[in-house]
């Protein structure tokens, strides 16, 4: 038996089910997929570290698991790229649906909801998958092929790496700051689907909103903080500058959500859909200033921090935005349903994220001595990862417990 619907949970459903809602449905499928192909991509990026030292600081391996001397240059840029918005995306998709649990089931039954869904694969990932996620990044790194000394060695580290259930633990820190202002004052709701509405008409001006916010979120923390710095706490790990960022992304899919999931900003008839070609074309120019601004920051002469900060701030939450909007559009334009593979694909989604990990770091390993190519191997190593997690959670989803989680 499966527990009764959650809010979130019927609007998953409807996703797939209502013209309306599928391209949001559709929209956060391909995200997880490009969560996915960003993971495999690592192993073969051009400037990928050597394998070092288990404990050799900076720990790198945490970022690449494993490191195929086959690299892919393309992977380079693609993967910059992908940085710039996936995960903020994956923030703003996740808060579109926090509005309708709140009016729901309240503050503290949002939250208890929250727990289960996010806390408890948040318990499982950082404890056990993680380990299994990294285990080949101790092999590579001339580790003994010993689960006693691995966890030796794993439990030394100055911290315990979680992998991508980083964004777990972020989310629902958000979404108990979000359950206590409701609780305090539940009126802002609707002061946030006030935002959210009318964003058919003028998307524009949702969009510029979004880079203001977001960018004075953004840019006194990485001109305070290393470039790339992660705060970790033992396995509470979060890029440091960016907090912020999420939090208004999250914050952007609450407003958009309150107004109704469909409407406002995610109208399929309004015109972030219908001019959707115009907003292909925003990303281009930030990306080329943002990827420029990493070229000459690491030239033998780079200009002084502060600009560097300024305007790669700039470029960064303008990208970000873009290629945001630019992505929804798309997917308010041209999806309207789903069929059996794309619902499949939808309702396994959660359990991909948190699954695929283990099986990217294990096939790549598994593939290193192949000398096939890092295009060829980096292709197997996504297609691999897809159906294995897929395959997995639809496994693991016909357990009860699993099955209310996933």
């Amino acid at each position: 038996m499966h527990a009764p619907l959650s809010a979130s949970d019927k609007s998953a459903k409807m996703a797939v089910g209502d013209g309306r809602n599928a391209p949001v449905g559709a929209l956060r499928a391909f995200v997880t997929l490009l969560v996915i192909f960003h993971h495999m991509a690592m192993t073969y990026h051009p400037y990928a570290p050597a394998p070092k030292a288990f404990d050799a600081q900076p720990i790198l391996w945490t970022a690449f698991p494993v490191v195929d001397p086959q690299r892919v240059g393309a992977f380079g840029i693609l993967t910059l790229v992908n940085d710039m918005f996936f995960m903020s995306l994956m923030f703003f998709i996740s808060g579109l649906f926090v509005a309708d649990g709140l009016r729901s089931k309240g503050a503290g039954g949002f939250l208890k909801g929250r727990a289960l869904r996010l806390g408890i694969p948040f318990v499982i990932s950082a404890a056990l998958l993680a380990p299994l996620a990294y285990y080949p990044a101790w092999l590579q790194s001339g580790g003994a092929p010993s689960l006693a000394a691995f966890a030796s060695a794993w439990t030394r580290l100055p911290f315990w790496p979680a992998g991508p259930a980083w964004f777990l633990w972020v989310l629902l820190a958000f979404g108990a700051v979000a359950a206590g202002a409701y609780a305090i004052a539940p009126g802002l709701l609707d002061r946030l689907a006030r935002l959210g509405a009318g964003a058919e008409r003028k998307p524009a001006r949702f969009f510029w909103g979004l880079v203001l916010v977001s960018t004075l979120a953004y840019l006194p923390l990485s001109m305070t903080t290393p470039f790339g710095h992660w705060t970790m706490i033992g396995p509470f790990t979060v890029q440091t500058a960016r907090i912020g960022h999420y939090l208004v992304y999250f914050l952007a899919g609450i407003a958009v959500g309150a107004a109704g999931v469909g409407l406002g900003l995610t109208d399929p008839g309004g015109k972030l859909a219908k001019r959707w070609w115009a907003w292909q074309l925003a990303p281009v120019l930030p990306i080329i200033g943002g990827v420029a601004t990493l070229i000459v920051a690491f030239s033998p002469n780079p200009p002084p921090r502060p600009f560097l900060d300024v305007f790669g701030g700039l470029m960064f939450t303008l990208a970000c935005a873009a290629l945001s909007f630019a992505a929804l559009s798309a997917f308010l334009r041209f999806v309207r349903r789903t069929g059996v593979l794309g619902a499949s694909l939808q309702a396994n989604a959660y359990g991909m994220y948190l699954l695929h990990y283990a099986f990217t770091s294990w096939l790549a390993w598994l593939l290193l001595p192949q000398a096939w190519g890092g295009l060829a191997k980096g292709g197997l190593v996504f297609a691999g990862a897809v159906a294995l997690s897929w395959l997995s959670t639809i496994v693991l989803r016909r357990t009860p417990l699993l099955g209310r989680i996933l």
